[in-house]
């Protein structure tokens, strides 16, 4: 389990983080988002209907018990993390979608995850102590609104300080997966150790095929193929530092660690297969964009000159 004083300091980072997103941000992007919405709506529909139900399936085929099997849960609930901000613009997604993605499903959160995890946790049978209380979430994200507001106001006051204020948040976010790892890991070794390969499967599978479904639902929606990846990564990398404090701030003592232990290995592996699948459709972007290239060059080389 996580101390007094790394909880305190996961809450402090985790609104640094926010702070960064919301400096992400314009009211104008809203306004933009809201005339097109059909690429966020879809991001949405992945977020929100994949990813929950995806959690609650692999709860369910791989028999979790209660603790794990609500863990897994309140992961896959969570909306989208700044990180996938810098995986997506290192692939050459679509960035501008990456990040409204990101900070519309974060203000839907606060609707959306409680009600989700209220769903199915009950649908997973999890009862008694092990259920999160849909208002000690909902507390969260609303207090975590406050420096998404206020770092959208740093951006409207001075775009230049918004900015580097963003790029923090966004590094950050990685930071406290590191610190997350380096603080818990060591301490937890020994259960780590004696973990059975179910819950590595699951805390790495719902990482992977979320991005798998995420990647092809978009398509089905006549997403193109850039907007897809971008989605993709959208979907499949959930916001692990705040689940970790929705745990922390819930449970206690052993039962803590027991309801850990899947956000904490969730956070570990995204970053590493969301590394293996960046550099994946990075390729493919490079490869799209050559062919692109190469298609206008044979395009100009077939217009003949007009006769004098």
């Amino acid at each position: 389990m996580l101390t007094d004083f790394e909880t305190k300091l996961l809450g402090v980072m985790m609104m640094v983080i926010m702070f960064g997103m919301g400096a992400s941000l314009t009211f104008r992007d809203f306004l933009i988002a809201f005339k097109k919405p059909k690429g966020v709506m879809v991001g949405l529909l992945c977020q929100y209907g994949i990813m929950p139900f995806l959690g609650y399936l692999l709860a369910v085929l791989l028999g979790f018990p209660p603790a794990l099997a609500v863990g897994l849960i309140l992961i896959a609930c969570m909306p989208g993390g700044t990180t996938s901000n810098i995986f997506a613009y290192f692939s050459k997604g679509a960035l501008a979608l990456s990040i409204m993605m990101t900070s519309v499903s974060t203000l839907v959160a606060v609707f959306a995850v409680p009600l989700l995890i209220e769903f199915y946790s009950n649908l997973a049978g999890v009862t008694g102590e092990f259920k999160i209380p849909a208002a000690n979430v909902a507390q969260v994200l609303v207090v975590l609104l406050v420096p998404t507001i206020l770092g959208m106001l740093l951006r409207k006051w001075n775009a230049n300080l918004g900015a580097v204020v963003e790029l923090l948040g966004g590094f950050l976010g990685i930071l406290v997966i590191l610190f997350l790892i380096t603080t818990w890991v060591p301490r937890n070794y020994q259960l780590l150790l004696t973990t059975p390969w179910f819950v590595y499967f699951a805390a790495v599978g719902l990482g992977l095929f979320g991005m798998l479904l995420g990647y092809w639902l978009a398509r089905v929606l006549r997403q193109d193929s850039n907007r897809s990846r971008t989605i993709s990564l959208e979907t499949g990398i959930q916001n692990g530092p705040l689940a970790v404090l929705i745990v922390t701030l819930t449970f206690s003592g052993t039962m803590q660690q027991e309801v850990l232990l899947v956000p904490v290995l969730y956070s570990l592996f995204i970053v590493l297969s969301s590394t293996a699948v960046t550099f994946f459709y990075r390729a493919n972007a490079t490869r799209e964009a050559l062919a692109r290239d190469q298609a206008k060059i044979g395009t100009m080389a077939g217009v003949k000159p007009a006769a004098a």
